[in-house]
């Protein structure tokens, strides 16, 4: 069947001469459908300069019906950078097909309005042929799209497997000797010969071991919960879960004669509950367990900010701080904080029960949802420990604004 040159020819010079007008209808069209800022649509550093070129692309597949569409064409390379973008916005595949789907009815009707305006004359025989040239190229640019974006979600899923299988492994060593020091000390309290303060230690040990595998069994119920469908997740403001959070660890803190305050100005920004209460517990905890008792008044105060376009791809990016005026860290262990069973004081402070299993958790448990998990050491002393998590809702940019409020001092 002869290709129709000459409407190709006239319907590439088309596309091309309005190629800014369309990327601005597909922006105004995407715009509509996410709650993405329209700004980080098509980010200016990143895509938003090129995105024409897409349309170059199918101009250029659309006049030169020889030419071929793969990786190594720079429109191709184009589609796959916007596949990268929308991976790291969290776009969805369904989102991404749809977005693809936009633009092909967008084109579909600039050619209607080409042929129907008399500016681009054509039989229904040519203009079909020429639809269908402009269909393939907008299936390929899909695909490469499509397929970058899979890729690096498949990246991601090999990583949460890998870590999970990290995670099982730190869980049985966990389990084999909380139930291990149990049943030793179980078996050794029903010896006739045991002193009472022996026996008393290793009650003690009981005790202290049941409280551990609480801990735990409480850390892998919320870690389930945080890997079930999104659909089933139960969201909550923060301000709601720092209050749960403070809550659960009320009897802990009392006992150690520390007062948890919570800021008032916590942005009302929309969390997973079982994986912001799930942070918070375990690094409230650890400002208890390592309060400094020496001082009259020992303090655990909980604050957050919100900067809608500061996470990566211009996501909005909520951090929150968990900042004490306990003992500190040791400059050399400061490194080593968030590794698996480390604990910092295990030589220093004897009295405190832990098995270095928390600050892993909430580092494993805030980079599964593309957040991050630090601590900071200001020079008057004690610790902060940060994490965030990346939004990129406008309702979050509406509640909280845009702007990034300086760490005040405890």
């Amino acid at each position: 069947m002869t290709y129709p040159q000459q409407l190709a020819s006239s319907l590439a010079d088309a596309l091309r001469g309005s190629r800014e007008q369309l990327v601005a209808r597909w922006l105004e069209r995407i715009n509509a459908r996410v709650t993405l800022n329209r700004e980080d649509i098509f980010p200016t550093d990143e895509l938003l300069n090129h995105v024409p070129l897409l349309i170059d692309g199918i101009a250029e597949y659309l006049e030169n019906p020889e030419s071929d569409l793969n990786e190594g064409a720079p429109v191709v390379a184009k589609a796959m950078e916007l596949g990268a973008l929308r991976h790291s916005q969290g776009f969805d595949a369904y989102q991404i097909l749809k977005e693809h789907e936009i633009l092909g009815a967008i084109l579909c009707t600039f050619v209607l309005e080409e042929v129907e305006s008399g500016r681009i004359e054509s039989s229904p025989r040519d203009l079909l042929l020429g639809w269908q040239r402009i269909s393939h190229g907008l299936e390929m640019m899909r695909q490469a799209t499509t397929m970058q974006f899979l890729r690096l979600s498949g990246e991601r899923i090999k990583d949460r497997e890998s870590r999970l299988r990290r995670f099982n492994r730190m869980v049985s060593h966990e389990l084999k000797n909380r139930v291990g020091a149990i049943a030793g000390a179980a078996h050794l309290l029903l010896e006739p010969w045991l002193e009472e303060k022996e026996r008393s230690d290793f009650h003690g040990m009981i005790v202290e071991n049941t409280k551990g595998l609480q801990q735990l069994m409480s850390n892998l119920e919320a870690l389930t919960r945080i890997d079930s469908d999104s659909r089933q997740r139960r969201n909550v403001l923060l301000p709601q879960a720092a209050a749960e959070a403070v809550r659960q660890m009320r009897t802990q803190a009392q006992a150690k004669g520390v007062t948890v305050r919570i800021a008032e100005d916590l942005p009302p920004i929309e969390v997973d509950a079982a994986a912001t209460e799930l942070c918070l517990v375990n690094y409230i905890s650890n400002a208890i367990k390592y309060s400094d008792q020496t001082k009259p008044e020992k303090l655990v105060d909980i604050r957050a900010v919100f900067d809608f376009g500061g996470g990566p791809g211009g996501t909005g990016e909520l951090t929150v701080f968990v900042q004490d005026n306990g003992i500190g860290v040791p400059v050399e262990g400061r490194p080593e904080l968030f590794r698996q069973f480390y604990r910092a004081h295990a030589e220093t402070v004897t009295d405190v029960d832990g098995s270095g299993l928390g600050l892993n958790i909430v580092r494993e448990t805030v980079e599964s949802l593309g957040g991050r998990a630090w601590a900071e050491f200001p020079e008057e002393g004690g610790a902060i420990f940060v994490f965030s998590l990346p939004s990129r809702r406008e309702e979050d940019a509406a509640a909280a604004g845009t702007r990034r409020a300086p760490s005040p001092p405890l």
